[in-house]
Parts: C-alpha cells; structure tokens; sequence
C-alpha cells in the first residue's frame, strides 16, 4: 500500500479520494523543514500547496522511498524540482483546477485598480465621503497587455474584449493563429509596454522571467498606466516598481504576489496610496480549493494505481492510459534485455509497430530505457532521471516505429547492443495482459513472470525429458513451458515458468547434464 503525506491544508475530498482508492494518507500540516525532514522519508508520495517548501534537503530526506511530490495548485517554485529530478522524483502540479479563480481575481484587482475600489472603501468606512478625490478610468476603449496568454491570461483576454478593450500580447509560444482565435494582437514586450494603458501579467516564474519588469521596462510605460500581478511574485522588481508608484512613473499597481511571503510589514509597497495589495488569492475560492485538492489525490491514484503519469512538470512524456500497457511491456522487456546481456550495454532500441506507431511512442522507449537501466543501477530510475542516467552509462538511446506488423497488432522490440552481441526481446499486449512474444529472433509466446528459466539449447530428442526430471527431483514445479525454435533439430529456446526459483546447485546440473549454449534464472 502506497503512504501518502499530505503536508498543508486540502480539501477533506482529496483524502477521501486517495483512501478510497488504497492509499494511506496522514494529514500533518505546519511542519517547519527539519520537521518534514525527519517524516518525509515513511512515504511514497507527499502533497503539498503554497505554505510548505520543499527544498533540496526535504527531497534528500524523502530518499529513497519518496518517488512523488504533488502541488495542489499552479506553481512549483516552492519545489526544489532540480533536486527532485536527480532523486528521480516525479513532481506534479494541477494547472487547470484554479485557472477560473485565477482569472477572475486579475479581473478584480483591474476593476479596483481602475476604480480606485479599495481606497472608496477604506475612506468610506473612517467617515469620509472624497467623490473628487476617487475618479477612476474607464476600461473599454483602453488597451490591455497581457504577458503570458496561457489559460489564465487567455480567460482575461476574453473578458477584456468583452468589454470592449484591445489586446495585445507578448508570449513567445503563441502562434498567429492562435493569437487570431483568441482576437488578440502579437507583439514584443517594450511594444506591448509602451502601448498598453493596463498591464496583466500571467506568465510563470522561470530563469527568464524572473526581474522580467524591472526599472527599464516600467520606465517605458506610460505614466497613465497601471500594473497588475497576480501571476509570480519575483517576475516584477518590487523595489522598482515602489520607486516608479512613489515618483509618479506610472499610476498604478495591482499584486497578489510578492518575491518574499508573507509580505514584509515594512515593504515600501505597503505606504503606497496607488496600490492595491491582497495577500495571494487568486487560487482563494472554495471552487478552486476544493478543484485542486480533488485533482492532485485523482492524478496519485492514477500514479500509484494505474501507473499513468499526469501534469508532470518534471517529465518529458506524459502517460495516457491507452498507451500505459505498451509502456509498462516496454519497461518489462528492458529489464528482460538488461539480465541477458554479459557486457555494459551500449545502445538501446526501442521499435514500435502496428497501430501504435501512429501515436507519439516517447514514452514506450523511455521505459525500456528505464528497464534497461533499473536492473544495474544503485538509486531509483525513474521517467524523470533516465535520460540523464542513461548519459551518465554512456547509453545511446534509438527510438523507431513503424506501421506495419506481421501477426500483431501491436509488437514492441527492445534490443541492446552488448560487447560483440545484439540481445533482443519483442513483446505485445492481449486483452491488457503482457505477453513475451520473441527472444533473439526466436518466436515464444509465455506471460513474465517471478521465475522464468531460460535456456537456448540444440533442439534433440530427450532434452525435455532430462530437465523436466532434474527440476522434477528437486521439488520445483513447472507451471508453464514455452518453446522457440527456426527449424528441426535446430537451436530452440526454452521458457519454464515455474512456482520456485532454481537454487544455483541445480542450475549447474542442468548445465553438466542438459548442457544449454545458455541457461538463464530471469525474474520478470
């Protein structure tokens, strides 16, 4: 049973989600890092949201059993997600389930920040009626530019247009036919700056858009502009944006999001009559809280049950459940390849054939690799570390696919290339199940299994008779047995699929008498 940490406050829902599909989960919110640290390490998977951080030294302590970390919302800067993917650690986020709150808080905060809303409501309250001192500006007719037009920042183009705003644009992902459907106007950043009456900000916090808004940028703004945030706090210099607010550079501002949270009492932002400040609520509404908190227990269950990889933010493929069997027999077939090659392992090829080949196949060859790899190697090998274990071996991954197929399907081939041999296995899938279909070149047919006895021999009269009676002798029952072979009293090969595994003494009596070109105990 997979144990699950739930470290900051969710939805009871998300609990409920997870133990009804077998997974335990604790609830322990509030722990400082060496708190988490000493827990950490008793799980499989840890949640969290905004107020835990989970820095390099939480990952190290999780290892090795912590195999996934969960953010129940948008961002995972509070994830040290380079650490994670060294450990081999997925991490996850859930980026739709708070897109709708997140957009309309923006949406807010450029009300209130045109309207002059929450200062009305503050003199209001001490008794004071300032009508002269409040007008604000009208939205429709005005521009707005919007830096990141992902699906939150798309939802507040739709509204702006609604009322009857331009927009314009800067991201450096969308195409102009994306841009033409959502009726928006691509354009580079100091244009969208210069342009702009309102600016929205919705891209994420990376290396590049970190002090992305710094002096310069909001020295090209014009005076009469105002600012919004409510996507990162660290992609607008805070510093100088106070400095631009108090000189009077631009009019206004409007954050949800600060480079340090909590606020600090003494950011110069707060003594600011031009600025609206709310401290992080775009995800703030009992819809997205419980949306989220719902979605990430749905995708753990879906890791830990179905083996399906979903809003990975740390892996290069994700795992669709039509594709899950293919890829869980390619893994199977890697580690099969990985206990019959005798010399470090040089190449690996990953072939996919019949109706798969018309789908993206990434994932079928990473998990061979990852079998492949998995059997030799000291830490986890996951989907997010593979790649970079696999540089580090001096593997070289081939991925091929092809339409056509013979007999099949489906057929998935993994081969590896060894010393001076080519080791292969081919396999498919039948009705879910995972069938072993081909040995170097051999036609077999049997399902993995714990103990698979292998054996590659001249095919004569009486071979059968002599291991089935050494194996007879030593108590070990033979559940199934498969046979390859290319022609009469050729080379053939062997699969026993037996209840026990052979104790070393009896593989060598099978050797002096049998006398295999090879005999292999694989576990599968």
């Amino acid at each position: 049973m997979a144990k699950v940490l739930i470290a900051d406050k969710v939805s009871g829902k998300c609990v409920e989600i997870l133990r009804e599909a077998g997974i335990e989960a604790d609830v322990r919110t509030g722990l400082s890092e060496d708190a988490l640290c000493g827990t950490v390490g008793g799980y499989d998977g840890l949640i969290v949201r905004s107020a835990t951080t989970v820095t390099a030294k939480v990952v190290k302590a999780g290892m090795p059993r912590l195999r996934i970390i969960g953010r129940a919302g948008v961002g995972v800067d509070n994830i040290d997600v380079e650490a994670a993917t060294e450990a081999g650690i997925v991490v996850q986020n859930t980026p739709t389930g708070n897109i709708v709150s997140a957009a309309e808080h923006a949406l807010a905060m450029l009300l209130a920040l045109a309207r002059n809303i929450p200062a009305a409501d503050a003199l209001i309250k001490k008794g004071k009626w300032e009508k002269k001192a409040l007008t604000g500006v009208e939205l429709a007719g005005k521009t707005l530019g919007i830096v990141g037009i992902g699906k939150v920042g798309a939802r507040v183009a739709k509204a702006a247009r609604a009322m009857e705003m331009e927009v314009v644009v800067f991201d450096p992902f969308i195409t102009d036919r994306k841009a033409a459907e959502l009726g928006v106007v691509r354009t580079d950043l100091e244009t969208l700056l210069k342009k702009s009456d309102f600016v929205s900000i919705h891209a994420p916090l990376t290396d590049k858009t970190r002090g992305m808004i710094s002096a310069r940028e909001l020295g090209l703004m014009k005076k009469t502009a105002r600012i919004v945030n409510c996507a990162r706090g660290g992609i607008i210099v805070e510093k100088d944006l106070a400095a631009a607010l108090a000189g009077g550079r631009i009019a206004g501002a409007a954050l949800d999001v600060f480079e340090e949270e909590p606020l600090p009492a003494d950011s110069p932002l707060t003594a600011l009559p031009n600025v609206v400040l709310t401290p992080h609520l775009g995800a703030s509404t009992e819809e997205a809280q419980e949306r989220v908190s719902e979605e990430i227990a749905r995708q753990f269950v879906d890791f830990f049950v179905n083996h399906i990889y979903r809003n990975a933010v740390n892996v290069a493929v994700t795992l669709s459940p039509d594709m899950a069997p293919y890829a869980r027999l390619a893994r199977r077939l890697g580690d099969l390849v990985a206990q019959l090659a005798d010399e470090p392992v040089r190449r690996l090829t990953a072939h996919a054939q019949g109706r798969i080949a018309g789908k993206d196949c990434r994932e079928i060859s990473l998990m061979a690799l990852r079998g492949l790899l998995a059997r030799s190697s000291e830490g986890p090998v996951t989907l997010v570390n593979v790649e970079r274990v696999a540089e580090e071996r001096g593997v070289e991954l081939v991925e091929s696919k092809s339409p056509r197929v013979e007999g099949y399907s489906n057929l998935i081939t993994v081969s590896v290339e060894a010393g001076s041999r080519v080791r292969s296995a081919a396999g498919t899938v039948f009705d879910n199940a995972e069938r072993i279909v081909g040995i170097d070149g051999f036609a077999i047919d049997f399902a993995p299994s714990p103990n698979v006895l292998l054996m590659f021999y001249d095919d004569r009269p009486g071979k059968v008779g002599q291991f089935g009676s050494i194996l007879g002798e030593a108590d070990i029952n033979i559940a199934t047995m498969a046979v390859g072979r290319k022609e009469r009293r050729g080379a053939a090969v062997v699969a026993l699929i037996l209840d026990d595994p052979v104790p070393p003494a009896v593989l060598e009596r099978l050797r002096k008498i049998v006398q295999p070109a090879e005999l292999r105990m694989l576990a599968l």
